[in-house]
């Protein structure tokens, strides 16, 4: 979430930033104009607790016999505001603005108007960073590099994975159409313990070589836990939810992992946070209707090994780089061909003030395929998520910056290695970095 008070302070400065994201002004006026009505709203609660304190001031020069009723009549105002102030619904405050009584109207006006303070600035997206490429769609990022070359297949033309797959026995398309519907797959036999071994040579490489703890996260979180990262309410119909018991079926372990420390103020001294896992994603694919129907490229549900970094502001540049490079080797690790791409500012997710892609070669598909989105999200997620660390400079609170990127994302990354280390007799080759978690497999086989 935005700094209202950046908002406020800068409003041209927030409608030139988001218009470099397409968002039209008029929604920074929204919710400049709700935030006017409730700093009105708030000056006249805050000049009705000056009176209610001046006259609890005065009860000592009441007589006695009245001092009870005075008492009593203050608790009952601050009751009445406390109530008020927290309304659970639009019938709870319909009731509270009928009431006779002055504070009991202004505290639950006042809770409305910062409610819907909340509510309008909760869809405004992040601001990009200075130096993010300004575009109108993804046809305006930019490669800023590529480390390898692409093979060249000169004996045999390359298949893609679906054919691969089904050949060798790995990949059951109709099993996992029958099971659950289009868009799930099985993977069987050397299938299945390649992606094991995937997720764990990644977990492997995070945690002993890159710093990283390692952590198990629930899979469904709250509503607040998703909202905290920026996912709702502006991804909501993209995710998998549970009504009844206020379920979100997480789409990326960045949601948990950054907001493991949600609420917490963190000792300076333990920043930067490293935190890595291996879940299941589950997203709905709305927006990709009718895109990539055949292979594995998008599911419902598929498997990725997440990074999360909460850190201090002024490093968080540096940081960026550096998780950057940390997906980056497992794809030299793997000896693929791999690229990396700036997303232009209309290219961004929600939360992101920068991101670049990790793009590996498909042969058989013919394509770069993304297999690790990384993003510089700032301060946008911390200030929904209330993450801060007290500052050694003055001991002043601050709020943390918070990062995160696929470690990398499993199906793609098994695309890649099966399209780029298949031969000419139908099988694969194991990358070699991979063999001491495969048993000492050295190729995939029909069987």
């Amino acid at each position: 979430m935005l700094d209202i008070k950046l908002i406020r302070d800068k409003p041209d400065f927030i409608k030139a930033e988001l218009a470099k994201r397409c968002i039209d002004p008029a929604e920074v006026d929204s919710v400049l104009e709700a935030d006017a009505v409730r700093r009105k709203l708030q000056a006249n609660v805050d000049e009705m607790r000056a009176d209610r304190k001046r006259r609890s001031r005065e009860i000592g020069k009441l007589p006695p016999e009245e001092r009870a009723a005075a008492i009593a009549q203050i608790r009952q105002e601050e009751a009445d505001e406390d109530r008020a102030s927290v309304l659970a619904n639009a019938v709870e405050a319909a009731a509270a603005i009928n009431s006779n009584n002055p504070i009991t109207l202004a505290a639950a006006q006042l809770a409305l108007a910062e409610r819907e303070v909340e509510r309008l600035a909760m869809v405004l997206p992040n601001i990009p960073r200075p130096y993010v490429v300004v575009g109108a769609s993804e046809a305006d990022n930019r490669v800023l590099r590529t480390e390898g070359t692409p093979s060249e297949f000169t004996s045999f033309k390359p298949l893609p994975h679906w054919e691969l797959g089904e050949k060798l026995g790995i990949i059951d398309f109709d099993r996992g159409v029958k099971l659950s519907g289009t868009r799930f797959y099985v993977l069987m036999g050397l299938g299945a313990r390649l992606q094991r071994a995937l997720i764990a040579w990644m977990l492997d490489l995070k945690t002993i070589e890159q710093g990283y703890l390692e952590v198990i996260p629930p899979l469904m979180v709250n509503t607040e836990t998703a909202t905290s990262t920026g996912h709702l309410p502006k991804n909501a119909d993209t995710m998998y939810h549970d009504a009844e018991d206020d379920f979100w079926f997480i789409p990326t372990a960045e949601v948990p992992l950054t907001s493991l420390h949600r609420n917490e103020v963190l000792d300076e001294s333990r920043l930067p946070i490293y935190l890595t896992a291996y879940t299941p994603c589950f997203r709905r694919e709305k927006m990709s209707a009718g895109r990539d129907v055949r292979g594995i490229k998008r599911g419902h549900q598929f498997d990725k090994v997440e990074m999360v970094k909460l850190v201090k502001p002024e490093t968080s540049d540096d940081e960026f780089n550096k998780m950057v490079d940390n997906a980056a080797e497992i794809c030299r690790r793997l000896k693929i061909p791999f690229r990396v791409v700036e997303l232009c500012t209309a290219d961004l997710s929600f939360a992101s003030a920068v991101t670049y892609d990790l793009e590996m070669w498909a042969p058989g598909c013919g394509e770069w395929l993304e297999v690790s989105s990384i993003s510089n999200c700032t301060d946008f997620q911390a200030r929904r998520a209330r993450i801060r660390y007290r500052s050694s400079k003055g001991g002043k609170l601050e709020l943390v910056h918070t990062l995160n990127g696929s470690g990398l994302a499993l199906p793609r990354t098994v695309i890649a290695i099966l399209e780029n280390y298949q031969n000419e007799d139908g099988s694969v080759t194991i990358p070699e970095i991979l063999r001491p978690y495969m048993g000492g497999v050295e190729r995939i086989t029909k069987a």
